[in-house]
């Protein structure tokens, strides 16, 4: 994971591994009953979590599960 700040905002570059991962925990916790602060932060979290589905064709694989396991073994790895 990288991160930078440029002008118009930062940016964040995740890996494949790293953006499923983060996909399939914004999609379980923007399902569940969360308390938020303000609407804002739940308008983030929501429009993170489009951006990636966007850019993340593995959650309509047949085999999503172990695709998501995988990716998790591998960012495991690196620690």
């Amino acid at each position: 994971m990288e991160s930078r700040k440029e002008n118009s905002g930062i940016r964040i570059s995740l890996s494949n591994e790293e953006a499923l991962v983060l996909l399939d925990w914004l999609t379980r916790f923007n399902e569940s009953e969360n308390t938020f602060q303000d609407q804002a932060e739940e308008r983030v979290l929501f429009d993170l979590e489009s951006i990636l589905e966007q850019k993340m064709s593995d959650t309509f694989s047949d085999n999503y599960s172990a695709v998501l396991q995988k990716a998790r073994d591998k960012i495991n790895e690196l620690k």
